[in-house]
């Protein structure tokens, strides 16, 4: 017989894909850290734990700039995964200190506040010309037509990739993400490998490009970067454009269509956005709080610590529910409440510490851009048909979001 928690949390059970929220409570209240064998991980369900360990240097995510994987217990990657994880493992948001802080400290540059508030008009203009199209149409799908396409456009524009270029970014993207759910199947595996091979030969080319015919692009600040003196290797540049594409547009595609889908599904909030388009900014901000878009985030334990009692080796993988941190009631009053008005909003959906989401600032901007002018051009936006929700359970979206505008 199956143990309680393995009842109450089943990532790979649809109809807790559906809705997390109530095993989450279930977990907290058993306590502050839980083993889940089959993952062989430590689920960690509160918001003050999560904050905590988000910040704790004890707690890596790569534990291979100090151990070795058989020094660490774990076993190598199988070798035809290799080209997946060279392309992962060079990207920061897999590195740490001194490497992370290297290279984010270049990237950086791009994403200062003055840099990305230049954004504001281009991604609003891009934004109403998306919705314009979506409304001459009579609706069709809020993810394919509107949501996907704002933010790849925008980060691809940052990168400097030619628009004629962009249309396999993202099936490459939400392939190698498939690699970050838990357990993930060889054909998961397989695709994402390939999408690694695919995505990395054609960012080379392309930087090779831009090595001769420099231009007002990301990739060609990173090059000039390099050649002043800043060391950045070919693969890490490399690893960086694809994190910034996948981690730059995955949060807002299925922040934008989990946030739509809450709205329609409590009428009395869109109504109140509806009359009140200064309430936005808070929506933006509850709606990532309500139905986070990533739900967990893995850390290991580089050195032996302890939660509320239970020693956790060195050696061992922690992971943080982010969905489970939003919805605590120690932090947020009536959690399980979608409420646009909400101050006091301590979400981390944008994680915490030094791998805080860089382009959190953008993502902001671009989700109240597209809501914004879906509010004001299309005024009577209305569910067309139920939605299919993936059956991922890491980065939780919706397969897409029939909509009509009558």
């Amino acid at each position: 017989m199956a143990a309680p928690s393995d009842l109450a949390f089943d990532p790979w059970d649809p109809a807790f894909v559906a809705d997390p929220y109530p095993a989450y409570a279930w977990l907290r209240e058993q306590g502050r850290v839980r083993y889940f064998e089959p993952t062989d991980q430590w689920l960690v369900a509160h918001h003050a734990d999560v904050s905590a360990l988000l910040r704790d240097r004890r707690l890596g995510r790569t534990y291979l700039h100090r151990f070795s994987h058989e020094e660490f217990g774990r076993t190598p990657p199988p070798p035809e995964h290799e080209p997946f994880h060279t392309l992962n493992d060079h990207g920061m948001l897999d590195l740490e200190p001194p490497d992370h802080t290297r290279i984010r400290r270049l990237v950086s540059k791009a994403f200062t506040p003055r840099t990305v508030d230049r954004l504001r008009p281009y991604v609003r203009e891009l934004a109403d010309e998306l919705v314009a199209g979506l409304v001459a149409a009579g609706g069709g799908d809020l993810l394919r037509d509107v949501a996907e396409p704002l933010p790849v456009a925008v980060i691809a524009e940052m990168l400097g990739i030619p628009e004629s270029d962009r249309a396999p970014l993202r099936p490459w993207s939400a392939d190698i993400c498939g690699m970050y759910e838990l357990n993930p199947s060889e054909e998961a595996a397989a695709k994402a490998v390939r999408a690694s091979v695919e995505f990395s030969d054609y960012l080379r080319d392309l930087i090779a490009e831009r090595r001769k015919n420099p231009g007002d692009d990301l990739i060609s600040g990173l090059i000039a970067a390099h050649d002043e003196g800043d060391r950045l290797t070919e693969q890490e540049m490399i690893a960086t454009c694809v994190l910034l594409l996948n981690a730059g547009h995955e949060a807002t595609v299925n922040s934008t269509v989990n946030g739509w889908w809450a709205l329609f599904r409590h009428p009395d909030q869109l109504a109140a956005l509806r009359a009140d388009h200064s309430l936005v900014p808070t929506a933006v901000e509850e709606l990532l709080r309500y139905d986070t878009p990533l739900q967990l985030f893995e850390r290991w334990v580089l050195d032996e610590i302890e939660i509320d009692g239970q020693v956790i080796p060195r050696g061992a993988e922690i992971a943080m529910l982010f969905g489970s941190a939003n919805h605590d009631p120690a932090v947020f009053a009536d959690p399980s409440r979608l409420d646009l008005t909400r101050r006091d909003n301590p979400h981390i959906s944008f994680s915490a510490g030094i791998h805080y989401c860089i382009g959190a600032p953008l993502a902001r901007i671009e989700l109240a851009a597209s809501m914004t002018s879906l509010l004001e051009r299309a005024p009577t936006l209305r569910l067309a048909a139920e939605p299919v929700r993936k059956p991922n359970f890491v980065i939780r979206g919706l397969e897409g979001l029939a909509v009509e505008v009558g």
